[in-house]
């Protein structure tokens, strides 16, 4: 009986492994042909005289490449999003503005629902204000402009809205969602260690409201980036940000008329009628019914300055949770980015190192592996860090240790804190009949356990380790920052800071994007102009060749649709949120149960 369950088993694995192995290769041959006929049909983007370069303002925008695990789910899943990486819009936009071709932009905001961070929008808003002052056009339409879409749109010298539409001007907040009322309800008990009164990122699991610390540094955070907002808004629309403040406390919401007799839009008028001006741009008569244009996506693809140097300035990309180990695609594994940087240090071609850095933070001993060996990496060439949306609490704990610090006035940063939490499911197995027992052999054997909390002298045992490690991030700012350790532990607390007020209290160096820290980095390596950009994590050819452009190409040649839309709905909005704490309680995998982490739902919206 023993052989013949060994036979059977052994024959069902190997027809599961034969018919997994024939479906995969049938997949990979058919994704083969796809691409195969489009690199047939398709030379590559051409760029004709006059042409309009089209920014969706739709698009997913991202620091780094997507790797070739996410680009092969998202292929075989069926989402299409349309994606660019930040560096690819900034360089577009700078090589749109050079190219006699190109005379004008589009900004197409008519399915904008973009995601985007302030300060990722503040460098593209930069790079189209360089654009605009080439004496070139750029024209923005939208049926409804939210504040997001038109801080990055009013650099635009025409901004037109729909007849319908309207203007969202009401001012930003953040609303966290709290779940201690959920853990107590269904049974979940938690306990929570901590070091500094700011450290916000665990009240969503313990309490039902804001406390009145985080609340005092959401607020001031808050009014920094609106801030910032209403003096680039103002300055390029010439509003007094005084104006633009009465108008978010008295209006809030603007009809299409109110909204231009206010100077926030220059035209009302309908897509079509847009459509006809840029037909005039681009020397199109009326028989064509369209203008001359090429998309953000394709014209990236048009090869610009062509560069090839034995020096290279590494580009790290440190985006997404900080995780233990190597991570997932979307995460920053510790022990990953560790082999990276162990790899650059040793790569005599790279002369200098950016890292970018826009994460919310995470586990605490992933942030150290990680600091190590950026530690070891500036000592034999320079590593200096811009900062994007956020580069918080374990994201600042990285970047800690760097020649200098770039970041927008926007970024998110700060959170030097440090928490432990500790789930248990007595009340939750007890509601269903699950009882535990333990049988030890010393005193804190079980502790780890969750069937029961935490006694007080297991309590004190955890905190010692989050003071231990507090006491450890307060030094290394300390050294790395070359501030005194009392100034650091004044400004720690957890509490978060904007960009700006990072800069006036010494975490951060200068203001500027990720451009400005790759200048610095060839400047302190001494490379002049004889330079290239080398990015990391890397993808292999192989799978940008079969996952990337092409696969687009194939499937727009088929007429594929695949367009993924937000859900009007508010309340499945809202449920998204919740998939999105849990989301983030699954990451947290440090092995000392210890983090460096921005409040878990921090979203400015």
């Amino acid at each position: 009986m023993t052989n013949f369950l060994k036979q059977t088993f052994a024959s069902l694995i190997g027809s599961l492994l034969g018919l997994t192995i024939f479906s995969g290769v049938s997949t990979l041959g058919l994704l083969l042909l796809l691409i195969a006929v489009a690199s047939s049909q398709n030379a590559g983007p051409k760029v004709k005289d006059k042409s309009v370069l089209v920014f969706d303002l739709s698009m997913k925008i991202t620091d780094s490449e997507p790797n070739s695990s996410q680009l092969l789910q998202k292929t075989l899943s069926g989402v299409d999003e349309n994606s660019i990486t930040l560096r690819q819009v900034v360089e577009t936009l700078d090589k749109a503005g050079r190219d006699q071709r190109i005379v004008g932009i589009y900004l197409d905001g008519t399915n904008a629902n973009s995601a985007v961070g302030y300060a990722s929008l503040k460098e593209i808003r930069q790079a189209l204000e360089k654009f605009r002052k080439t004496g070139k056009k750029i024209i923005a339409y939208s049926t409804d402009w939210s504040e997001r879409e038109y801080y990055l749109s009013s650099v635009a010298n025409q901004i037109v809205v729909n007849p319908m539409g309207a203007m969202e001007m009401n001012g930003l907040s953040s609303q966290p969602m709290f779940l201690a009322g959920a853990f107590e309800k269904y049974g979940v008990g938690v306990q929570i260690v901590r070091v500094g009164k700011f450290k916000g990122a665990v009240e969503p699991l313990i309490l039902n409201k804001l406390s009145p610390e985080n609340r005092q540094q959401t607020q001031k955070l808050l009014d920094d980036v609106w801030g910032e907002w209403r003096t680039s808004v103002g300055k390029s629309r010439n509003i007094q940000p005084q104006k633009l403040q009465v108008i978010a406390n008295s209006q809030a919401i603007l009809e299409a008329t109110e909204a231009k007799s206010n100077g926030l839009v220059d035209t009302i008028a309908y897509q079509d009628q847009v459509f006809t001006d840029l037909q005039k741009l681009t020397g199109n008569n009326k028989k064509d019914k369209t203008f001359t244009k090429i998309s953000l996506g394709d014209y990236a693809e048009v090869p610009g300055k062509s560069l090839d140097s034995d020096n290279k300035i590494a580009i790290v990309y440190a985006e997404g949770e900080i995780v233990n180990g190597s991570g997932d695609s979307g995460e920053v594994g510790g022990d990953r980015y560790a082999k990276i940087f162990s790899k650059i240090r040793q790569n005599d071609q790279v002369k200098a190192v950016v890292l970018r850095i826009n994460s919310p933070g995470g586990s605490a001993t992933a942030a150290e592996i990680m600091q190590r060996e950026i530690k070891l990496t500036r000592q034999v060439k320079p590593v200096i860090v811009s900062m994007g949306d956020m580069a918080a609490s374990g994201g600042y704990w990285i970047a800690s240790d760097s020649n200098r610090i770039f970041a927008q006035p926007n970024t998110i940063t700060g959170s030097i804190g440090v928490f432990g939490v500790l789930f248990n499911g007595q009340k939750l197995g007890n509601n269903n009949g699950i009882t535990w027992d333990s049988v030890k052999t010393s005193k804190f054997a079980d502790q780890q356990t969750i069937s029961r909390p935490k006694s007080p002298q297991e309590l004190a045992v955890y905190q010692r380790s989050v003071d231990r490690i507090y006491n450890l991030f307060l030094q290394k700012v300390s050294q790395g920052r070359k501030l005194p350790t009392a100034k650091v532990a004044e400004i720690a607390q957890g509490r978060v800071w904007s960009g700006t007020a990072a800069k006036q209290i010494g975490l951060v160096d200068e203001i500027g994007g990720l451009n400005v820290a790759i200048e610095y980095a060839a400047k302190q390596a001494k490379l002049g102009a004889d330079w290239e950009l080398q990015e990391y994590p890397q993808m292999s050819t192989f799978s940008e060749r079969l996952f990337g452009k092409k696969l687009e190409e194939t499937k727009a040649k088929l007429g594929i649709e695949t367009t993924q839309t937000k859900n009007p709905n508010p309340l499945i909005n809202e449920l998204g949120k919740f998939q999105q704490e849990i989301n983030v309680l699954e990451k947290m995998n440090d092995p000392q149960g210890i983090y460096t982490r921005l409040p878990i739902n921090f979203k400015i919206e």
